[in-house]
C-alpha cells in the first residue's frame, strides 16, 4: 500500500488529455450491499454477462441462515436471532443464494462482507466488530452443511470464504475501531467511507480505505452519496412512488453517466457507485445502472471492475510509472 502516499502525484497529475494513448483505464466500480434476492442475484449476473462488467457484492450473512436456524446467530450487544436485514426464509431459498454466490464467484465476481444482522457499529469496539467478522466467516464456511446441502458443497469453498478480503460496514457507519479490527481478521479493504467527490483511496492502520463519492445530482446539481439508496430518499422521502419511476430514471442514469464522464474526461479517478439488492421506486435505480454499463464496460480503455481488481490495476499503474521515471 506504499505507493498510495506518492500516487496522485505521479500518475493523475501527470497524465493530460494530449496524453490519450498513454491514459490510464477509467475505473467504474458498481457493488450491491446486502445480496439478498435471488432474482437479482440472477439479475445482475446476467448484466453482467451481457457487459464484460465484474461487480463486488457486499454479503450479509444471515441471508443464508434459514429462518428456523436464526437464534444460531447473535450479534454484537444484540439478542439471539436478531438481524435487520432478516434471515432466508426457507433452506430452498439460501441454498439457491449460496448457488448464485459460487457462480458470482466463478464468473470473476467478488464476495466481499457486509457483516451478518446489519446492525449500526458506530460505536463498536474492536472486539465487538470481531466479533462480527468472525461469525460472517463462520456461517459462510458452514453454509451448506448447516443447510442440509453438504453434497452440493464447492470443493473450494471454505478456502474461499478465508480469501474474502473487503468489508463495508452497515449504513456506511464506521468507528475507529473499525480498520483495527478489519487489519486483524484478515481484511484488506474497506468501502465504507464517502468522498467530496471521485477519490483515491488511502491507506490507514494496514488497510486501504475507499469512500463512495459526492456526485451532483438533479436539476440544482446537489451532491448526493453515489448510491441508490440515497436517491431513493431524496427523490421520494424513502416511500415508493412507480408512477414517477421514470422521471427517477432519467435523474439517476444522468448523474451517473455525468459523473463518469468528468472522470473519463478529466484524470481519470476510478468512480464508485453502490446500489443494494432492493427495487427502489419501481426499478428506477437499477434501471439506470444497466444503462450505464450497457454502454461504458465494453469501451477499450474503460475496465468495470471488483474492488480487488482495482487495487490490482491501482498497484500496476504506480508501477509502470516508476519504471517510466516518474
Amino acid at each position: 500500500m506504499r505507493f498510495f502516499s506518492v500516487f496522485v502525484a505521479a500518475v493523475f497529475a501527470s497524465t493530460t488529455l494530449s496524453q490519450a494513448a498513454d491514459r490510464p483505464k477509467q475505473l467504474l466500480l458498481i457493488s450491491f450491499d446486502g445480496a439478498g434476492n435471488n432474482a437479482l442475484w440472477q439479475r445482475s449476473r446476467d448484466v453482467a454477462q451481457r457487459t464484460g462488467a465484474h461487480f463486488t457484492y457486499f454479503l450479509s450473512c444471515t441471508l443464508v441462515i434459514d429462518r428456523d436456524r436464526a437464534k444460531t446467530y447473535q450479534g454484537p450487544r444484540q439478542k439471539a436471532g436478531r438481524s435487520n436485514v432478516g434471515f432466508a426464509q426457507t433452506k430452498d431459498e439460501a441454498v439457491t443464494r449460496l448457488d448464485h454466490i459460487w457462480q458470482a464467484h466463478q464468473e470473476g465476481h467478488e464476495i466481499a462482507s457486509h457483516t451478518c444482522g446489519h446492525f449500526d457499529g458506530k460505536d463498536w469496539s474492536v472486539a465487538d466488530w470481531r466479533q462480527e467478522m468472525q461469525a460472517f466467516r463462520t456461517v459462510l464456511t458452514s453454509a451448506w452443511s448447516d443447510l442440509g446441502a453438504v453434497d452440493r458443497e464447492p470443493a473450494e469453498w471454505r478456502g474461499f470464504v478465508q480469501s474474502i478480503q473487503g468489508f463495508r460496514a452497515p449504513y456506511l457507519s464506521t468507528s475507529d475501531a473499525l480498520n483495527e479490527a478489519e487489519r486483524r481478521e484478515g481484511f484488506t479493504y474497506d468501502a465504507s467511507g464517502i468522498t467530496k467527490g471521485p477519490s483515491l483511496p488511502q491507506a490507514s492502520k494496514g488497510i486501504l480505505n475507499f469512500g463512495l463519492p459526492l456526485i451532483p445530482e438533479g436539476p440544482e446539481n446537489r451532491r448526493i452519496i453515489a448510491m441508490d439508496y440515497n436517491l431513493f430518499i431524496r427523490h421520494s422521502a424513502g416511500v415508493e412512488n412507480p408512477s414517477r419511476t421514470t422521471e427517477f430514471e432519467e435523474r439517476s442514469y444522468a448523474a451517473f453517466r455525468a459523473a463518469f464522464d468528468r472522470e473519463y474526461k478529466g484524470d481519470r479517478i476510478p468512480l464508485q457507485l453502490g446500489f443494494h439488492f432492493v427495487e427502489m421506486n419501481g426499478g428506477a435505480y437499477w434501471r439506470a445502472m444497466e444503462r450505464l454499463v450497457t454502454e461504458v464496460c465494453h469501451m477499450p480503455d474503460v475496465a468495470c471492475v471488483t474492488y480487488a481488481e482495482a487495487i490490482d490495476m491501482l498497484n500496476g499503474r504506480e508501477a509502470s510509472e516508476h519504471r517510466s521515471g516518474l
